[in-house]
């Protein structure tokens, strides 16, 4: 009998997969809270979230009794002229979870997507207001999606450069990461001048560029700095917001609040695909005019798609209630408690964490990249412990679900624990 993995591969093409030399990709069958089950009867533990995503597990029955009761009642309509009560709703409960300064909602498919919205509301902004901007500050080894203009935004690497050609120059500041935030502060004074657009930063967290952390402290400078000079900020959260860093936004952390924000990732609870790009209400009033040239001339014909806001409503019901509130710091804590472990280990290097995501270095000859052949060893010994990490070369980051229990977190730590002791040996 044909496996689903055989069927697979004659006609699938992977992301971020060497189709020539991937071995068959793993039959998930059913998924449930932080377990993925395998067409054989094998059990993983997802200890990423399926990629940042799926925030409340798996399979949520809260989330698909909500989502099956919207299909019966209206599964899409266009949102050019038109609207619905999911999409209405989700936008008036998200803003006032949001930095206060957020006053706009505007919809979209993905997090790349969302960050190529806010960079054409950016552009257009100063163009709307006659005074047109084209430069873009960024930070070096940023990562803010595969679409073109998230490309140009990110850092350039391996994955952007077939594609350089293509992409608009941007203005890169080191990470302001400990122990560089006088250099990274120094720099930015002389970056940032009235030519300056927009300033976009994956706040605390970088996260593919291997899971960078910096402080709020530095960032709010930079940000001030920034401001001085009119310089609109944008908030990538697609991978931070909705609880990730202990807060619900890690925007929260800080007093200078961002001029647009871009979700995704967990704002469905992983459920199914929704970007969404927020805005101030200057940015907004920028846009409202008889001329018609001055309309934001973007859409998708899934914008504000109904079953995907009520995921998100569901999603949000799950996030704000005070035991998913209470998973999220009992997480952090077990992740500090593991922490000071990973410490001691003489393969380790740089623990970092902020809220759920505890992240680590293991030190090998090879340098700190996403194709350090550590990659592949850890990744296949923890699989074979059935634990889902998915390693940043030589980077292993922990970004559960926040229903995972103490005991599978317990199997993922000794997990790690076994394939340090390999490695030390």
């Amino acid at each position: 009998m044909t496996t689903l993995s055989q069927r697979d591969q004659a006609v699938i093409w992977h992301p971020f997969t060497q189709m020539q030399t991937a071995p068959l990709p793993i039959p998930v069958v059913r998924g449930e809270g932080s377990v993925l089950y395998t067409e054989d009867g094998g059990e993983i533990l997802d200890m990423i979230s399926s990629w940042w995503v799926t925030i409340h597990g798996h399979s949520h029955p809260y989330i698909a009794d909500r989502v099956s009761a919207q299909l019966r009642t209206l599964e899409h309509t266009i949102f050019a002229d038109f609207t619905h009560e999911p999409a209405v709703q989700l936008a008036e409960r998200l803003l006032p979870i949001l930095p206060t300064n957020q006053r706009r909602v505007f919809y979209s498919d993905n997090g790349s997507t969302a960050v190529e919205v806010a960079l054409k509301m950016a552009f257009q902004y100063w163009h709307n207001i006659g005074q047109p901007r084209l430069k873009v500050v960024a930070f070096e080894d940023a990562y803010h999606g595969d679409t073109f203009g998230a490309m140009a935004v990110s850092g350039r690497s391996a994955f952007t450069a077939p594609f350089a050609p293509f992409l608009f120059d941007v203005t890169y500041l080191p990470a302001p990461v400990p122990g560089r935030e006088a250099e990274v502060l120094e720099l930015a004074r002389t970056l940032f001048t009235d030519e300056v657009a927009a300033f976009i930063v994956e706040p605390l967290v970088q996260g593919a560029g291997g899971m960078t952390m910096y402080e709020p402290d530095v960032l709010n400078e930079l940000f001030v700095l920034a401001r001085t000079q009119g310089t609109l900020l944008i908030a990538d959260e697609v991978m931070t917001g909705f609880g990730r860093t202990g807060k619900l936004f890690a925007s929260h952390y800080l007093t200078e609040q961002p001029d647009l924000m871009c979700l995704s990732k967990g704002i469905t609870g992983g459920t199914m695909a929704l970007g969404v790009t927020t805005c101030t209400a200057a940015i907004y009033n920028a846009f409202l005019s008889d001329d018609k040239m001055k309309t934001l001339f973007h859409g998708h014909s899934f914008t504000a798609n109904p079953l995907a806001c009520t995921a998100a409503l569901a999603s949000l019901d799950l996030l704000l209630a005070p035991e998913r509130l209470a998973d999220i710091q009992r997480i952090a804590a077990s992740h500090a408690g593991f922490a000071d472990t990973l410490r001691q280990s003489p393969v380790v290097g740089n623990v970092r964490q902020r809220g759920t995501l505890l992240a680590f270095d293991l030190i090998t000859s090879g340098q700190t990249s996403y194709f350090n052949n550590i990659r592949d060893v850890a990744y296949q010994f923890l699989l074979e412990k059935g634990v889902l990490m998915r390693p940043l070369g030589n980077v292993l980051y922990f970004m559960p679900p926040y229903c995972t229990t103490d005991a599978q977190l317990q199997v993922a730590y000794t997990a790690v624990s076994a394939l340090l002791e390999k490695i030390e040996n």
